[in-house]
Order: structure tokens, then sequence, then C-alpha cells
């Protein structure tokens, strides 16, 4: 079927008359006549008759006419839908994250981004920095968020994000609460640690080494973070930890940072994506958003969402 002649057709049926249809179509009225009459043939059937000084509808013209606005109705839909995709206001995005972003940062992004993106499905997978750039690099992801190590892989760019402190924190109301110490004097207290392999029980290790310090005696191992955390409040030592992790318990009173000047570690996090190709416009879209929401600032002067 001829869909210039049958669009042709639906606007005469809409306004109801030649004249005004060639008006809004901007041709001429016998070209107008002339499509009609070229679709009336190829389907082999009258679909206007004359009416005094106008036209009108025959039985199976009215029944095309109800077709076709149902057709360019569905046609409009189509280019909205695809519009709405090549802006990124519908899909899918998928992102990998370690455990600091995907519980600290992301969140607060992601709920700013829905506002604006609402009809885009966010699939978020929390896995260790391996898994999210192996997943990266397979196209199971579109986006990673990964902190603690930089990662250098050429199939892969890395754009620094987020610069998360690494605080020395005891029980509120401990002796070192809120006091400035030596990182020799914190090494005296018993510690609270993380599992063998942990990041931050490794570093904590490296700064006895690097200053000649004896590490301090392990009070309770334990292998998850949160874990740790409570048993910190509960008196058991003190602790080496990420000010992510932390902050929230600080401002609550039920823990509290002590300051060790010669220790001013950080955590870096940064944002992975695949070298030499576009993003999809949605992890673009999300990019875009966590620059303009200015994560940085807010988590660097101890705002919270």
């Amino acid at each position: 079927m001829n869909l210039h002649a049958l669009r042709i057709f639906h606007t005469v049926a809409e306004v109801g008359s030649v004249t005004r249809a060639a008006d809004r179509l901007c041709i001429s009225q016998p070209a107008v006549t002339a499509q009609i009459r070229k679709l009336e043939r190829e389907l082999e059937v009258e679909l206007l008759s004359p009416q005094g000084r106008g036209i009108t509808l025959t039985e199976v013209g009215r029944m095309l006419a109800d077709r076709a606005s149902q057709l360019f109705a569905m046609e409009e839909d189509i280019e909205l839908q695809v519009t709405s995709y090549r802006h990124g206001r519908r899909g899918v995005l998928r992102v990998a994250a370690t455990y600091l972003p995907a519980n600290f940062l992301l969140p607060h992004l992601i709920a700013s981004y829905k506002q604006e993106y609402l009809d885009v499905d966010i699939r978020i997978s929390t896995v260790n920095s391996r898994d999210a750039i192996a997943m990266l690099r397979e196209y199971e992801v579109d986006i990673a968020f990964i902190g603690g190590e930089q990662l250098d892989d050429p199939a892969l760019h890395r754009e620094d994000w987020f610069e998360d402190a690494c605080w020395f924190v005891v029980p509120q109301g401990h002796p070192m609460a809120g006091a400035e110490v030596s990182f020799a004097q914190m090494m005296r207290e018993p510690f609270v640690m993380r599992e063998q392999g942990s990041g931050m029980r490794e570093r904590l290790l490296t700064y006895c080494q690097m200053y000649h310090v004896t590490p301090p005696t392990i009070a309770v191992e334990m292998n998850g973070s949160q874990e740790s955390i409570r048993a910190v409040m509960a008196g058991c030592g003190a602790m080496f930890v990420s000010s992510l992790e932390v902050r929230e318990e600080i401002e609550r009173g039920r823990l509290a940072q002590v300051k060790v000047p010669e220790i001013e570690a950080g955590n870096p996090i940064s944002i992975y994506t695949r070298a030499n190709e576009a993003s999809p416009v949605t992890a673009r879209n999300l990019i875009s958003r966590l620059k303009n929401e200015n994560v940085l600032a807010k988590f660097k002067y101890g705002v919270l969402w």
C-alpha cells in the first residue's frame, strides 16, 4: 500500500475537505485528488463520494480512515519511543560497583538520576573490583564504580571520582575520642581488624613498616565490615576504616574519630568505562548527573543527603 497516498487520504478524512487538506499539507488540491484516486485504484475501492459541494467517506473509506488513524498514531508512538531511547530516557543501565560506592555513594546518585530518567531500568551488581572489571570487559555491564584499587587496563578508561578518607575510630567515651595522637600512640591501642587480605588491614600494616612502629594487638578479627564497626562501638578496640562507612555513626555519637596527623590516607573511588568506544547514552547521562550533583563537595564537607 502506498503510505504517502494513505497519509494524504487520512488528512482529507480528518479535516473533511480536499481543499483544507491541501492547505494543511502545503500541496495543490489537484495533487491531493490525484493521490486519493491512485490509492483507490490500488485498493480497487471507492473511498470518497461527492456530497453537495463537498465530499463524504464511503463505508470502506470510514474503515480505512479509522485504521489509518491507528497506524499513524502507532507510528508517532514508535518515533517517541525511539527518541526516548536515543536520549537515554528509556532502556537498561547496567552497573557494577564495589562495596563502598554501592552502599554509600550510588544510592543517592541513582535516586537523583531516576527523578529525570524514570523509565530507565537500573541494574546494580555489587562485586569485588576484579569481577567488576571482568564484567565491564565482557559487556555484562555498561559502567563500573571501583573503590580502593586503581586498576590499569588498556581496554578500559578510568576517571577519578571521589577520594574517601581513611580514619582511626574508637567508641564514644574512649580517652582518645576526638583527640590528636601520634601514630605510635595509636598503635598501642588494641584493634578490631578485618580478615587477612583486607585492603584496610594491609594498608595499616604497611604504615607500621614505613614508620617502624610495632603493629597493634589484634583484639578481634572479623570478616565483615559492618560487623567490625559494631565491635568497635561495643568497646572491643579501635579501627582503621573508610570514613564513608563510619561517618553516620560518628554523627550519631556512637563512634569518635581520633586524629593522627602522620597518616593522611585516601581511598580512591574511580569510574571505569570501556576505552575507545562510546558508552551507552544511559551511562553517559549517569556520569553527567554525578558531576552536576557535586557529590565530591557534599561528602568532603560532611553533608549527607
